[in-house]
Parts: structure tokens; sequence; C-alpha cells
């Protein structure tokens, strides 16, 4: 039976959750399944990532109308205002992007634990929520397995969003219970209708029980290990939730750090490579090195170099390691950008895919000196390692893996969406970014492919020790597989050039 006074229902904590696998439920978002109460760092977010920072300043300017509408004139007017300002302009499918490859990160981090524990233990799942839905269903179906999601719609012209809501409106008060009665029927009622806000009364009192999520400052967030399905993979620039102090915050050290990032990079350009290790601490960028790394190869001994076997952060990582050894280290990539390439300090080398010419290629390299290769071929931001592919293995003996991992406070340095010459400015861009290059022991002569171990063993067994030593999770997703779920497609593109028959890959 419906709830009809609205200021009785019982809080979230009075639910039971065992035996509603046959129940319906449906959820607010903000406040209700999320434990922030405010969508403002999201359009941010979307913001930032579509219009840059020029787009991020007209939202800021323009919050503080969509507050004051917000709290005193009308929770409507207030979205719709948020609303404009991040999308008046923007191409649909940018929009898209961003909630499938940025957003569920940070919806993730937010997750309210009391209603998960209530909205998991259901069968069928269902949110109802005054966000646009182009923004959160992404993130919903894909992670928390949410079967319908209704939400504010948009006004689309020739691709482009024009910044106004459809006649439908912004779902508040009355406008989500009329949706609901048209998702649901009128005589089909959801078990359960979960909300946090006076302006989710009308549709909670349509569901046979209602239960209010009351706001608890000291509340935590789910932790990540407990999702229905880890994010691995990620993409976007900001590091944190922008709240609006944090949003006015990075558009205030972003010239700043513009600066500080190009100075950074010209020490690491110019100076001698035993300098830079100094020079990067001076300058605020913390290389923490451990173990104990081999001594160069002697060419005069006919000693051929060490295959450095790198996880992958950023395409950053040949360097920080060729700074803890005092040493420039020839790297092979399977791309880099032409400004990325210009600026480098070390020897930078193209992998083609074919699996022979680059076979070729890194005994050549080999042949010369010690080498540097990420067998991931793409980076990962999560304590997880992609697939090691196994060519590596073929070429040498001499293998040393490396644990390398970094810390970022205000930028993330790799993107699969953005233009990646780029990478090495946002990552020095931090205000005190990290490193840490961890030497680990040579790998032993018996499980290599000398000693008749396969060169998929031997991937797989360095991969492991990678693994083990960062605390991180093997998995066997590939370069394929990140640049589908971010980017939609295999991470190609056909260039314009004299090789414009052929295809090369982005990194």
């Amino acid at each position: 039976m419906a709830k009809t006074d609205s200021k009785k229902f019982p809080t979230i904590k009075q639910c039971e959750s065992k035996g509603r696998e046959d129940q319906t439920v449906v959820s607010d978002m903000d406040g209700t399944l999320l434990v922030g109460r405010s969508s403002f760092p999201y359009f941010a977010l979307v913001a930032f990532e579509v219009g840059g920072i020029s787009r991020l300043i007209f939202l800021i300017l323009a919050s503080p109308l969509a507050g004051f509408l917000y709290y005193f004139i009308s929770e409507s007017a207030g979205i719709r205002v948020l609303v404009f300002a991040t999308f008046v302009g923007m191409k649909v499918s940018d929009i898209e992007s961003v909630a499938r490859a940025v957003l569920p990160k940070f919806y993730s981090s937010d997750l309210h634990p009391e209603t998960w524990r209530v909205f998991s233990s259901c069968g069928k799942r269902c949110v109802l929520t005054a966000n646009p839905r182009i923004m959160v269903e992404p993130f919903l179906k894909e992670y928390l397995s949410v079967d319908i999601v209704i939400g504010t719609e948009i006004c689309t012209y020739k691709g482009r969003a024009t910044g106004f809501v459809n006649e439908s409106g912004v779902l508040v008060g009355d406008n989500k219970a009329k949706a609901l009665k048209k998702a649901f029927g009128s005589k089909c009622a959801p078990h359960i209708g979960l909300g946090d806000r006076k302006t989710d009364f009308p549709f909670m009192n349509l569901c046979k029980e209602s239960y209010i999520v009351p706001p608890e400052p000291g509340v935590k967030p789910m932790s990540q290990d407990k999702l229905p399905k880890p994010i691995v993979f990620h993409d976007g620039r900001l590091v944190q939730k922008p709240s609006p102090l944090m949003a006015l915050m990075i558009i205030l050290w972003i010239p700043v750090g513009f600066l500080l990032a190009c100075l950074r990079i010209a020490a690491g350009a110019l100076l001698p490579m035993p300098l830079v290790y100094y020079a990067f601490w001076a300058l605020g960028v913390r290389v923490k090195i451990k173990g104990n790394p081999p001594p160069p190869a002697r060419k005069s001994t006919g000693q051929t170099g060490v295959l450095f076997i790198c996880s992958h952060r950023t395409l950053l990582d040949p360097i920080f390691l060729s700074t803890a050894l005092g040493r420039p280290i020839p790297a092979v990539t399977y791309s880099l950008s032409r400004l990325s390439e210009i600026i480098s300090p070390i020897k930078t080398v193209r992998l083609s895919r074919d699996r022979i010419n680059d076979a070729n290629m890194i005994k050549k390299l080999l042949q010369e000196g010690d080498l540097v290769i990420c067998p991931e071929g793409t980076t990962c931001r999560e304590p997880f390692l992609l697939r090691f592919s196994a060519l590596f293995a073929e070429l040498t003996n001499e293998l040393v893996p490396v644990a390398m991992c970094n810390k970022m406070s205000m930028f993330h340095g790799t993107t699969a969406r953005g233009w990646k010459g780029m990478d090495p400015f946002y990552f020095f861009m931090n205000p005190s970014p990290s490193y840490e290059v961890n030497f680990l022991n040579k790998w032993p002569y018996e499980l290599t492919c000398k000693a008749g171990k396969s060169s998929h063993d031997v991937a797989n067994y360095i991969q492991k020790t990678i693994a083990a030593t960062l605390s991180y999770e093997c998995t066997n997703f590939t370069r394929k597989d990140k640049y589908m779920a971010l980017a939609g497609n295999d991470g190609t593109v056909t260039t314009k050039s004299e090789f414009a028959s052929k295809k090369v890959t982005t990194g």
C-alpha cells in the first residue's frame, strides 16, 4: 500500500534487504544512490573534458545563479541553468563519450553503502533522476546493472545540444511521479522507492514501500573493491571530483601549472641525464628509486644490452627509468606523438606492429646497449596490469623487470580520447607529481626461453612478478579492449601521409 504521509517515511537503515530478488526498486540518484547531494561536479567534468577550461569558467560563472535558483526559487530552474551552461553547443557524441569513459570512475567512488545494500538486493532496478539521462545511463547500466534509467532529456539540433531540456521538463517533484507512472503504468507500482528530499516524495508515494536516505555527514562511500564490476579503464584529465572550490582552484592553477610544466620538461630535455634527478627534485618532482639496477652493457666485450621490462603507467615511464639510472636508455614504443618525440630526452623508436620487423629492430638496438619496453602496449591507471606481449621474451634472455608506479594529485598524464601530445604537460602540471622506479632482480636464465620456457610463459611470469611487487592484479585485457571501452574503437587511426593506405596505432 502506498504511503500517504510523506513526513513519516522510515529511513533506509530500516529497510530489510533479504528476499527482494523478485522485487522492483526505484531510486533517486544524488543524495540517495550517491552520497553527494550535488550534481555540479559531474556537470563540471563534462564541461572541462569536452569544452576545456573556457567552458569550465563559463559553468563556474553561471553556478551562483544556478545555486540561488535551486535553493530559493525552483530546483528545476537551477538545474536548467547547469544544463545550459554545460551543454549548449556541444556535440552529442562528445557528451556520450565523456559519460562512457570519464564519469563512471567518479560515480562509482561515491556510492551510498546503505542504499546499495537495498538497491542491489532487488531483481529489477530503476533509477529516476533529475540529471540528464545522457550523463548517467552508461554508468548505471554498464556497472550497476540498472534495467531502467529515467532522467531529464536534453534537446538537440543537428547532433548538438541546444542547452535546453525537452517539453517533459526537469524530472523533479511531480514530473518524477509522472515519469514513473509512464514507465510502470498505474496498476504496477514498484515495490520499493528510495529518495532523500521533499521533491522525491511524489514518486515515493507511488511505491508500495518507501524509505528516505537522510543526509549523514560522516557516511563513507562504498569501497571500490565491493563494486559489482571493477572499473579497469577510465579516461579524462582530472584526478579529483571538481567541487565548485576545486574547479576554481583548477582554473587558477592551470596557467601557473603550464609554466611549471614547461620548466620541468625543459630541465629533463636539456640537462645531462645524471643531473635530471636532482633538477626534478628541485622543481618539486619526486623520484623514488628501489632495488639494484644492473651496470651498463660493455660493447667492447661483446655483451648485449639488458632489456628493461616496465609496467606502463604513462609515456614518461622510460624517461623516469633513465632518470633513476642516471643515463639515457632508448625506448621502443607502440606510438608517440610527434611533439612528445621532439621534447623527449631519450631516443624513442616506434614499433610497426609487424612482428618480424619489430623483432629485428629490437635485436639491433640491444646490440647497441640497454633498451626499455612496456609490453602492455598501452597505459592503465588503475591497480591492474594488462596482458604482456610475448615478443620481448623471444629476443633476449637478459631481462630486468621494473615495477613502475606514480602519483598525481590534479591531472592525469594519459588520455585515450584527447591529444596525446599534451600528456607530458598534464603530468608535469601537477603541483608535486611522483614516480617510483623499482628495479627487480634480473630474470633467472632457467625461466627464460633459453631454458625451454615458452615466450608466453615468460611474459606471464614477469607480469605476475611485477603485479605482486605493486600489489596489482593481472588481467588478460589488451590495448584493443581499452580503446573499445573508452573510445568505441580499436585504437587505430588512418594517417594522411605517403602511408595513407596503412593503419598506425595511437598510444
